[in-house]
């Protein structure tokens, strides 16, 4: 048997020998040179400007209002009898409305018609008589003074029965009165008398509302900043404020709610203020949009956009690839042997995700547009091909005096 002295013995030449390999190990570490390894380039996501034709717009706030708008009264007095639609409810046009008791009015129409046949009998016989006594006259057998009696009173007859056409026309215009109709297609608000009530008694009763709403109006008002960039815009294609003015049907307006990312609703302007409003300077402007499906009501604020312009090949690139600092707007352009460069640009209108750059950067330049963060000016990158933010279907508008300096301009379709 091994002695208990032997086995402790055997397990420190062990700890010995372990600690001597891990120094011996150390030792031979110490006598390597150490050395720097350069880190790989940076990874950036580049891509070329997008080319593209884009629309100019002049962008206003406005609020919608009714095509028309009447008041529906009662002109004359009676008992409301019959309310012939449904609050709100949409109506055609001569739809009947509102009734009042027909019976009065009625009989004062049969009363002037009867009253009409008689001077129209009165009046036939004047004419018999005249004409009897003329022809007696004409053989000296009736005095003139005969005559002259039985021409008055065909005169007189025949006033009559002008009397009594008007006195008829007036029965039957207020017997119409007592059946209130749609002046126009639209919307009617609630009714404001119940029937059975007492209308007309101390003049005119109003009875409901009737707004037009298809098509719609948009009222929005231009500033001066608005009218000057809207002047110089203009000019750009060729046209003036005055052509806008003469011309107001040939300038397409397109219309947004305020939570609406489109501009979903179009129209017309149709309507131009003579003159500024001195109070608050501004020049009020009104455009007709249809409005079919009635998803527009009265009363609304709207977001406004109006096409004064176009740029034919248009550099945009991602609104987010655009930095500023104290000397304006730049862009980290990646160039030769795949340097970064920090190049001043100019930037322009808004296009959904995407900026006019309008001048700086030329259809070739490969933009910083992800990782822009790692490209700093005079390092070498890494770079890595990617693409623009596509362009929107209906681009959000800018305003128009951010206009690029390149490309062709020319007006709005």
């Amino acid at each position: 048997m091994m002695c208990l002295g032997c086995r402790t013995l055997r397990r420190d030449d062990l700890v010995r020998l372990f600690m001597g390999g891990v120094v011996a190990f150390a030792l031979a570490g110490c006598n390597d040179k150490n050395s720097y390894a350069e880190p790989p380039p940076a990874k950036i996501t580049v891509a070329p400007p997008t080319v593209a034709a884009v629309t100019l717009y002049a962008e206003f706030t406005g609020n919608t209002a009714p095509f028309s708008v009447v008041d529906l009264e009662a002109r004359v007095q009676g008992y409301l009898t019959a309310i012939g639609y449904r609050d709100g409810a949409v109506v055609k046009k001569d739809s009947v409305l509102f009734e009042i008791e027909k019976a009065q009015y009625e009989g004062q129409v049969e009363q002037k018609k009867a009253q009409l046949q008689i001077a129209r009998a009165t009046q036939a016989n004047a004419k018999r008589e005249y004409d009897r006594q003329a022809e007696l006259g004409t053989r000296q057998v009736a005095s003139q003074r005969t005559v002259d009696d039985a021409q008055t009173a065909l005169d007189t007859a025949n006033g009559e029965v002008a009397s009594a056409e008007a006195g008829l026309m007036l029965a039957q215009t207020s017997y119409g009165y007592t059946t209130v109709k749609a002046p126009f297609a639209g919307v009617v608000t609630r009714h404001l008398v119940d029937v059975g009530a007492l209308v007309g008694s101390s003049g005119p009763t109003k009875l409901a509302t009737i707004l037009q709403v298809d098509p719609i109006l948009v009222y929005f008002n231009m500033s001066e900043q608005q009218q000057i960039d809207m002047r110089d815009a203009l000019a750009a294609a060729g046209k003036t404020l005055r052509d806008m003015r003469e011309n107001p049907a040939d300038i397409p307006v397109e219309a947004a709610l305020a939570q609406d990312k489109t501009f979903t609703y179009s129209g017309r302007i149709d309507y131009i203020a003579p003159q500024l409003d001195a109070a608050t300077g501004t020049l009020q402007m009104r455009a007709e949009l249809p409005n079919t499906d009635v998803r527009l009501v009265p009363g609304q604020f709207v977001r406004v956009r109006v096409a004064i312009g176009k740029i034919d090949g248009a550099l945009l690139v991602n609104d987010t690839a655009i930095l500023s600092n104290q000397t304006g707007s730049y862009a980290m352009v990646v160039g030769a042997d795949n340097v970064v460069e920090q190049r001043q640009v100019t930037t322009g209108a808004v296009v959904g995700p995407l900026r006019v750059i309008s001048s700086g950067l030329k259809a070739t330049d490969k933009v910083a547009i992800g990782s822009i963060q790692r490209a700093v000016a005079g390092s070498t990158v890494a770079p890595v091909d990617g693409a623009m933010e596509a362009m929107p279907t209906t681009p959000k508008p800018a305003p128009a005096a951010a206009a690029p300096a390149s490309g062709s301009t020319t007006s709005a379709p």
